[in-house]
């Protein structure tokens, strides 16, 4: 199983979103990767993800964080896949999945902003595992060691407060920057795991 790289390449772009790097780079290292040492035959599709995400961690910073670029924003409403679109709203169904109230939009939007400023060159991923994108928001609020407005809204503190110009950075390929771009990683092996549940793989 696993032995095109075609098969390959339309197994992964529904595990994992689709990109260029994925394409021109994981699937064919993947693809050798099985030819020398071949997949376990119990599972092969969770041998896959796992074979992914330790050739992904194996890439150097800049090709790590182009792949997790390839993910969508939390928060982001257009042009999402199907799955992340579920994944986004907690696991609702398309009907419904769009109801987030404005003002956890709004704040994601600016966490998103205050995030990729003071970890510059990557997006913040989690494996939201059912959770709201209001439950996604405090948990970035404390990643990034924020106040938590929206559970005072409307009579708290502005939704687009902090200023992002005003947190300080983490310094590029620092032991901080590079733990937040190992969990992301990380957290895109959950999320493909997920969806190979989902969807039956």
């Amino acid at each position: 199983m696993y032995e095109d790289q075609d098969d390959i390449a339309s197994v992964l772009t529904q595990l994992f979103e689709h990109s260029g790097i994925l394409i021109t780079k994981l699937v064919p290292e993947l693809f050798q990767s099985i030819r020398n040492t071949p997949l376990e035959t119990i599972d092969p599709t969770n041998a896959l993800i796992e074979r992914a995400i330790a050739i992904i961690h194996a890439w150097n910073v800049h090709e790590q964080a182009e792949f997790i670029t390839a993910h969508p924003r939390i928060g982001e409403i257009k042009q999402l896949s199907a799955l992340s679109a579920k994944e986004q709203s907690g696991g609702l169904s398309a009907t419904t999945r769009l109801e987030t109230p404005p003002e956890v939009l709004k704040r994601l939007e600016h966490l998103n902003v205050c995030y990729e400023h003071v970890y510059f060159g990557l997006r913040y991923i989690t494996f939201v595992n059912g959770r709201t994108r209001a439950a996604i928001a405090r948990e970035m609020e404390d990643k990034l060691q924020l106040g938590h407005p929206l559970e005072s809204y409307p009579d708290g503190p502005p939704l687009n407060e902090p200023v992002a110009e005003s947190l300080i950075c983490v310094a590029r390929n620092s032991e901080d920057w590079l733990n937040e771009l190992k969990r992301a990683v990380d957290d895109v092996g959950k999320i493909a795991k997920s969806r190979q549940k989902s969807l039956g793989l």
